[in-house]
Parts: C-alpha cells; sequence; structure tokens
C-alpha cells in the first residue's frame, strides 16, 4: 500500500488534488498576464501625468511617482507569476480553467470588484464623497451579508446595522482625510 491509498479519501482525492492544481496553474498564467499589462497601463499613466515643473515642484513629490512605483512592483510580481505558473506541469485542458470562474470564489471577487467599480467611477464625483463612501459600505455589508453568506440573513435584520455602520464609516473616513491628512475630497 503506498501513500496515497493510505488516508481516508484514497485515491480518488490524489486525482482532485492534480486537478485542482492544474487549474490553479492556469488560473496563476492569467493573473500574472493580466497584473502585468495592469501595471503597464498604471506605468504608461503615472508617467504622462503633469510633473508640475512650472511650479517649481520637487521631483519626489510629483503626482505620478506612487503610481508608478506601484505599478512598476505589479509588473514584477505579476511577471513572477505568470513566469513560475508558465514552468509549472499542468495536466489537463484549459476546460477545467473555465470552472474557477464559475465557483462561489469567483462571485465574491466579481461583487467587490463590481461594487469597488461603481464606487470609484460612479458615486465618487457625481455625489458627495461623504455620501459615496456610505452608499458603498451599506451595499457592500448588504451584498455580502444578505445575498452571498452561507447561511444568508434576513434583509430586515442587516439594513440597519449596514445603515449604521455606513454612516459612522462616512463620517469617519471624510474627517480622517480632510482634518488629519489635509486632502480636498470631491
Amino acid at each position: 500500500m503506498d501513500d496515497r491509498e493510505a488516508g481516508p479519501a484514497g485515491p480518488d482525492m490524489v486525482g482532485q488534488d492534480a486537478e485542482d492544481g492544474a487549474r490553479m496553474v492556469r488560473a496563476d498564467l492569467l493573473a500574472g498576464l493580466f497584473f502585468v499589462v495592469l501595471g503597464v497601463a498604471i506605468l504608461y499613466a503615472s508617467w504622462t501625468m503633469p510633473r508640475l515643473e512650472a511650479r517649481r515642484i520637487h521631483p519626489m513629490t510629483i503626482p505620478g511617482l506612487v503610481p508608478g512605483l506601484l505599478s512598476v512592483a505589479l509588473v514584477i510580481c505579476g511577471g513572477v507569476l505568470a513566469f513560475r505558473s508558465s514552468r509549472a506541469h499542468a495536466p489537463g485542458g484549459w476546460r477545467a480553467l473555465g470552472s474557477i470562474f464559475t465557483s462561489e470564489a469567483a462571485l465574491r471577487a466579481g461583487a467587490v470588484a463590481g461594487l469597488a467599480l461603481i464606487y470609484t467611477l460612479g458615486l465618487v464625483g457625481l455625489v458627495p464623497f461623504w455620501a459615496a463612501t456610505a452608499i458603498f459600505v451599506a451595499a457592500f455589508i448588504l451584498v455580502f451579508e444578505v445575498w452571498l453568506a452561507e447561511p444568508r440573513r434576513p434583509l430586515l435584520e442587516s439594513l440597519p446595522w449596514a445603515v449604521g455602520l455606513a454612516i459612522v464609516t462616512a463620517i469617519v473616513v471624510t474627517l480622517v482625510f480632510e482634518r488629519a491628512f489635509l486632502v480636498r475630497l470631491p
């Protein structure tokens, strides 16, 4: 009896682990390539930002410096991830990759990305910052407690908690940025 058959799962678990590993290798390759492309796009955007030389701004305080450095780190990390996953042996076809994107975890990640995009691209600038933050926090809590939680909580039970926490978060975030960091918010 070898080690694979020794456990209660038997040999089927080994096959399932290999299949999951193959899926993750392919997902890592795609994620690495995505991060490289995203990092290059952010690097280009930060490079084309105004440098404010006419105002005699110190070169270390230009607006695109931090995003540029972070994008370089993103390109490096994405490149390492893509390189490592391309070197890993992954049996199976690309069909197994699709099941990763239809899983419960992928639904949650998509919900986070969707809510963040609605907040940053839709709400900020359209409504005052404090209102956008309150709407985002309330929506985030409701989505993850009422619709995506296991077990799901009733809407009427989660709504007061979500609204209360959203109001407190919006007030604290707004005051910290405006008073402590002296940042003008939209």
